[in-house]
């Protein structure tokens, strides 16, 4: 479905079925007619699709970012599914092989793509980023190069999880994270906790989280942080909510992720860094912010972006594979593909609360 599709026309003896995003807070399955399944290409039946916060972002307000959705769109980017055919030049795969998806399909030829950064290509086509058309549908058509063969012990709901995961392993490699690397977490949301997850894996011995859930924390504390930091929205706490992240670390804060992207947030992780560390922000809450970057410059913290992952997939997999990390405990609510559960989980996913991951089973 990255490649294109059209809504309404059915061929063949079975119907493909997607979840079509066509106005706000409206979802409606409605048929997915899969494009031509190229030499390259394989089709894959879905069998595990997460709700992502830009999935419900899109629902709510037919945009995420600069990305806005003009025209009826099929949703969904986190999946795993089985391959049930394979193009004529695809020799890596099998109808049967249990398979996580990457979602995003880069041009392959421009500056960026060809130095490895293909995640920065202008050209990408990414499941459910106007205009393309995402994968909570049966079946899907996609590139076999994106395509990962899951381990025999990896879960199809694990296989989906790669694609969030995937953003705390990217964010871990770009920040440099290692076993000498203290580890501050703001934002303890689906994309903290994994960030948290991988920065474990990539060997940070000391990880400090903080947010303004209890419940989240409670998360956080159980699936590994050392100590957990309960803030305030109050940007005039940042100061004394600093102290308290410095006392929870007992030491200096190498590398600070930004999970959540605004003042209050950056500000916190500027300010607890400590000289010559990194601030990596990964949330994108605000597009712009008023933060105190002078200071933090004068501490020489460097400020790192990262937007999706790349190569991302194969580590994912050999994460969950060893047991190095566990996304099952993240999967928090599941749910069927009919009408009445589609819309029940956006709702559960929009809600909050105590909900984590939303999955769907195909």
């Amino acid at each position: 479905m990255g490649k294109g599709g059209k809504s309404h026309e059915v061929d063949g003896e079975e119907k493909n079925m997607a979840a079509w995003l066509l106005g706000v807070n409206n979802l409606k399955i409605q048929p997915f007619k899969l494009p031509p399944l190229g030499p390259h290409d394989v089709r894959a039946r879905m069998k595990a699709v997460g709700i992502c916060g830009s999935d419900v972002h899109y629902l709510k307000t037919l945009r995420c970012a600069d990305f806005i959705v003009k025209e009826p769109m099929v949703i969904g980017h986190e999946c795993a599914g089985v391959i049930e055919e394979v193009g004529s030049k695809v020799k890596t795969l099998v109808p049967g092989d249990r398979v996580a998806l990457e979602p995003g399909i880069s041009c392959r030829h421009c500056d960026l793509c060809r130095e490895g950064r293909y995640n920065l290509c202008p050209e990408m086509k990414f499941f459910a980023t106007p205009p393309v058309h995402g994968s909570l549908a049966n079946q899907v058509v996609h590139p076999a190069d994106l395509c990962f063969k899951l381990p025999e012990n990896v879960s199809l709901e694990e296989g989906a999880m790669c694609e969030p995961l995937s953003v705390g392993v990217h964010a871990c490699r770009r920040a440099n994270i290692g076993p000498e690397t203290n580890v501050l977490v703001m934002g303890a949301g689906p994309i903290g906790l994994v960030t948290m997850l991988a920065a474990r894996a990539f060997g940070a011995p000391r990880i400090v989280i903080a947010d303004v859930d209890d419940h989240r924390l409670s998360v956080a504390k159980s699936l590994g942080a050392d100590e957990i930091v309960r803030v305030s929205t109050n940007i005039k706490d940042v100061a004394d909510e600093v102290v308290q992240i410095h006392k929870a670390m007992g030491a200096g804060v190498d590398v600070s992720f930004d999970c959540a992207g605004f003042n209050k947030t950056m500000s916190t992780a500027l300010s607890a860094t400590r000289p010559g560390g990194k601030v990596c922000l990964v949330g994108m809450g605000h597009s712009e912010m008023t933060i105190p970057l002078t200071p933090a410059a004068a501490r020489e913290v460097d400020v790192i972006g990262i937007f999706r992952y790349k190569n991302t997939w194969p580590l994912c997999l050999e994460f969950l594979r060893s047991g190095k990390i566990d996304v099952k405990p993240l999967i928090t609510h599941r749910f069927g593909f009919s009408q009445k559960e589609v819309e029940e989980a956006f709702e559960t996913s929009a809600r909050g609360g105590n909900a984590i991951k939303v999955m769907f089973n195909l």
